[in-house]
């Protein structure tokens, strides 16, 4: 004889619960490696453009735009940072827009107590350099691609340490976040209905995380001590210049002209 509650039917309902924080995780480890890993558009004009050019251009704009003291010069300069923003995709163009705004607008409100003390143009002058040069910063991240960038970096002998830090930095940064989505997927899809101790698996998946880089540290560095690697970078300069390359140069040519003429 079959048990009456065996023959009763399962109703049984999960609870809503809020996802917020694991969706909210996933969506951030997600949109950060797509960044890193996006391929970049070769027929767009900035795409095209010699990456060591770019690498030293902007560190000299950044420079010339730290040490300014007029405004004409930053506002030409923001022209041609605006100018740089519109030709990359829309996609692009917004998230470097809205993301630029974040520190300057910070900044901005952490000067005002000094405006209202009378200084007003060095505090505008701050922030305007401040806005430009994080502009200048995320448009070279996304128009180039890394490797593109360390390779540019030793031809300005910059320390083998440092590119190593860098790209080691940028490798696992795509590594352990692919991880932390899988854990992260895995505890929201065994959390049926609402339970009490999934904000305590956070802690879990943390731990798990930093076990995970430690073990996946001491693997790369037996393989670099089996590989022979010393720490040192080789690289070649491409001499191989383009049209917009030339362009390139003379424009930048023409804004150090145009700061040593506004500033001194």
């Amino acid at each position: 004889m079959i048990p009456k509650w065996l023959l009763e039917k399962d109703n049984y309902t999960p609870k809503k619960e809020k996802n917020l924080y694991i969706e909210k995780s996933i969506f951030s480890f997600i949109k950060t490696i797509s960044i890193i890993r996006q391929n970049k558009n070769k027929d767009k004009l900035l795409y095209l453009i010699n990456p060591t050019f770019k690498v030293v251009s902007v560190i000299l704009n950044i420079v010339l735009i730290s040490i300014s003291r007029s405004f004409a010069y930053l506002l030409i300069m923001d022209i041609y940072v605006i100018g740089n923003l519109m030709l990359m995709e829309n996609k692009s163009r917004k998230r470097i827009f809205i993301r630029s705004l974040i520190f300057p607008t910070i900044s901005l409100i952490a000067l005002i107590p000094s405006m209202f003390y009378g200084n007003v143009y060095n505090s505008l002058l701050l922030f305007q350099k401040i806005i430009t040069t994080i502009i200048m910063m995320n448009l070279l991240a996304h128009n180039t691609k890394w490797s593109e960038i360390s390779k540019s970096l030793k031809l300005l002998y910059i320390p083998d340490i440092f590119i190593w830090i860098m790209d080691i930095t940028i490798k696992y940064i795509v590594l352990l976040g692919e991880y932390s989505i899988n854990l992260l997927y895995a505890l929201r899809l065994r959390s049926v209905g609402k339970t009490s101790n999934k904000y305590a698996s956070i802690t879990g998946i943390i731990g798990n995380l930093f076990i995970k880089s430690y073990k996946m540290s001491e693997e790369m560095s037996q393989a670099m001590e089996c590989r022979g690697f010393t720490g040192e970078y080789t690289t070649k300069i491409n001499f191989n210049l383009k049209k917009i390359d030339y362009f390139y140069i003379i424009l930048n040519l023409l804004l150090i002209i145009t700061f040593i003429y506004l500033n001194y």
